[in-house]
């Protein structure tokens, strides 16, 4: 899982070219850790690869959070998707598709009212097709 999402890191172009696995090692015991919660906030969906199998091919990400309550979704409940990657030479298969459906469907049954992601623009056709739509940003960040 570490090795797709730095996949996806490697190909963001705010990662500035920053291809160090260092933080791997730290990373891994708590992914470990949330991965084992039964009944806990974060999922991740995948696909083997079918001529290695073992071996990752996709990878969906998401984790559901809590907000107060609004019109069109009082209780509160938001999915929020990252980490989304499909290795270079396994894609145009469907694999990010059958992740994020199920993915999708996991918030459903957890009652999430709306679902947020960023999008690449390579990726927006997709996430287009399973019904998601841009939204203006106002979102700001604080690095600590």
């Amino acid at each position: 899982m570490l090795r797709l999402r730095q996949v996806m890191l490697d190909a963001l172009p705010i990662a500035g070219g920053n291809a160090s696995t260092d933080w791997h090692d730290e990373s891994l015991p708590t992914l470990r850790k949330r991965l084992a919660e039964a009944e806990g906030d974060f999922a991740a969906f995948v696909v083997e690869r079918p001529e290695r199998p073992g071996t990752l091919a996709a990878l969906v990400v998401g984790t559901l959070e809590y907000r107060i309550g609004k019109a069109g979704n009082p209780q509160g409940r938001v999915g929020y998707v990252f980490s989304v990657a499909t290795d270079p030479d396994a894609r145009r298969r469907g694999y990010a598709r059958a992740c994020m459906e199920e993915l999708l469907d996991w918030f459903r049954a957890r009652g999430a009212g709306h679902v947020l992601l960023n999008a690449s623009p390579a990726a927006e056709p997709l996430y287009a097709s399973l019904g998601f739509t841009r939204d203006p940003d106002p979102s700001m960040r604080l690095r600590l």
